[in-house]
């Protein structure tokens, strides 16, 4: 049976184009991430950071994944004093704090808790991002940024294995650097650090 059919139930209808209006969602997003990234890496696209709080950054960045976490009933908490500055380029840093905290969201199961914690040090500002998911295993934790890199056991999980190769991509540029902290099943802190001067 095909929607062009008269005869296929109303209900079988919708959850035909629910289906399609899933893969284009996830197409789009496939399409997006690959062209930033080739972006990213030709040149075509240059970061610029400035030195400014990271607060508003990271208001925006968690504003993107407040829905997903309610909708799994995770609790998230967030530290982040209004007066500490990095030097970033907002628009970028904030591309690559939404896609740590998306992964922390995703392998996350339900009633689980997500926080974020920002803190100055000598020369960077550190930003915590720590779930309770089921944590990574030591020799798998480098892989986790190659480009298209999915966890053997998460395939049910949606990804295409981007965003986590584009976050370090990101502040890698910015002269900053990700670190992973994890043990299999006490959950995982993606720890950013940005340059605290210019």
């Amino acid at each position: 049976a095909t929607l062009l059919e008269k005869n296929v139930p109303e209900h079988q209808r919708m959850e035909f184009l629910t289906a399609m209006s899933g893969q284009l969602d996830q197409l789009d997003f496939l399409m997006a991430a690959m062209v930033k990234t080739s972006r990213l890496e030709s040149g075509i696209i240059t970061l610029k950071p400035k030195l400014q709080d990271i607060y508003e950054t990271l208001a925006a960045a968690m504003g993107t994944i407040l829905l997903s976490a309610e909708k799994k009933k995770i609790k998230v908490t967030v530290d982040c004093p209004q007066t500490i500055c990095a030097a970033h380029d907002r628009k970028w840093t904030k591309e690559a704090l939404a896609n740590i905290l998306d992964n922390g969201i995703k392998y996350t199961p339900a009633g689980g808790q997500l926080s974020v914690s920002v803190t100055a040090m000598e020369a960077y500002i550190k930003v915590d991002i720590a779930d309770t998911g089921k944590g990574i295993p030591e020799d798998r934790q480098g892989a986790v940024f190659k480009r298209f890199y999915r966890e053997p056991e998460v395939h049910d999980v949606p990804g295409i294995g981007l965003g986590l190769y584009l976050a370090r991509q990101i502040i890698s540029h910015q002269g900053g650097f990700i670190r992973i902290t994890s043990k299999p099943g006490c959950g995982t802190t993606f720890s950013v650090f940005l340059l605290k001067h210019m």
